[in-house]
């Protein structure tokens, strides 16, 4: 038998809690869904009122015609339970009209109903300008983008790096070697790319130099495996908040301290899951609604150990499904869903 194939089954008894519905109706903030513009999105609906999700974000608007169509399917369809966030191109940076069109790009698309501005993970790793250079994070010909956003009110979803392990030796003592045994593309040479710290660095300096941009830093800002450091973020910059996708792992394995972050940043906190598996999110609302011992996540090779629920009041789950992303989209409060919660 190969280690990648070794999963005991753990004779610990304890209790299990497996719930399949959250408690109150969540706004997943960070989805894709790569079809939208011919989805049936009546299917999809109906996997989300299972889960009780209220409403879906899908950050891969992108933009032309495969945005106007996407926004056309959710305004025939299902208005009230589908928002959209526009993509631009950084690598057209050279262009000396870059930040005139990217600004009528996204006023258009706002004014067309695209809630928010998603920023993919390739600026700051691989997006290059014409002449090879890696475009940063902090690159001063990004600001008219930035500002853009301040003026519309809509905020700025930014993926920024990845798993500092992923930089890391790719030895036994790497937390990750499993996934990057799995997933080789996803192993970041140091010789070849810009560090960790470099990266994390151009995205705080950005966010510094932009007070009046509303950021999610995606993923807990890769910084969930060091709360006081995201603590210590979020002090430092008013300006951003985060979410919780594909992270789950991480508050897993360290409850008490999970608990007491949740609790501290109740009010910067969005729920966000990325990929689309309904049975994956069932152990989102496990972690978060029970204080369940050692269980497993969804993926082993996201996080090879066993997880544990952190119990969050009340008052703190209802902002963290829906409260927190009602204030960063005050037209869904309109949304009959929510609307009804607060009466």
């Amino acid at each position: 038998m190969d280690v990648e194939d070794y999963e005991p089954i753990s004779t610990l008894r304890v209790d299990k809690n497996l719930i399949t519905k959250s408690k109150y109706p969540f706004i997943d903030v960070h989805n894709h869904q790569f079809d939208m513009p011919i989805k049936d999105l009546s299917k999809l609906v109906i996997e989300m009122d299972s889960m009780n999700m209220g409403f879906m974000v899908n950050l891969s608007g992108f933009r032309g015609i495969y945005l106007e169509k996407s926004l056309k399917n959710i305004k025939d369809n299902y208005p009230e339970r589908f928002g959209l966030f526009v993509n631009i191109d950084f690598e057209k940076i050279d262009d000396p009209e870059f930040g005139i069109n990217n600004q009528k790009l996204i006023r258009d698309a706002v004014d067309n109903g695209v809630i928010g501005l998603k920023i993919y993970k390739s600026l700051g790793l691989d997006d290059k300008d014409k002449n090879g250079n890696r475009i940063k994070i902090n690159d001063p010909r990004l600001k008219p983008v930035w500002d853009i956003c301040a003026e519309m009110n809509i905020p700025v979803l930014i993926h920024s790096g990845e798993p500092s392990s992923f930089w890391d030796p790719k030895d036994k003592n790497n937390e990750r070697w499993l996934e990057l045994k799995q997933k080789p593309g996803r192993y970041r040479n140091p010789k070849l790319n810009p560090s960790f710290e470099e990266v994390l660095s151009e995205q705080h300096d950005m966010f510094r130099e932009n007070p009046n941009t509303t950021f999610i830093n995606a993923h807990l800002g890769w910084m969930g495996n060091d709360l006081d450091r995201l603590s210590s973020h979020l002090d430092n910059l008013p300006n951003v908040m985060t979410e919780i996708g594909a992270v789950l792992a991480e508050i897993g394995r360290q409850p008490k301290r999970a608990r007491e972050f949740f609790i501290d940043y109740q009010d910067r906190i969005l729920f966000g899951k990325d990929s689309y598996k309904v049975s994956e999110y069932y152990t989102y609302f496990r972690v978060l609604e029970t204080d369940d011992e050692y269980f497993d996540y969804y993926r082993k090779r996201h996080g090879n150990w066993k997880i544990y629920g952190i119990n969050l009041p009340d008052i703190v789950l209802k902002k963290i499904y829906y409260q927190n992303a009602l204030n960063l989209f005050p037209g869904l409060k309109k949304n009959k869903i929510f609307n009804e919660l607060n009466e």
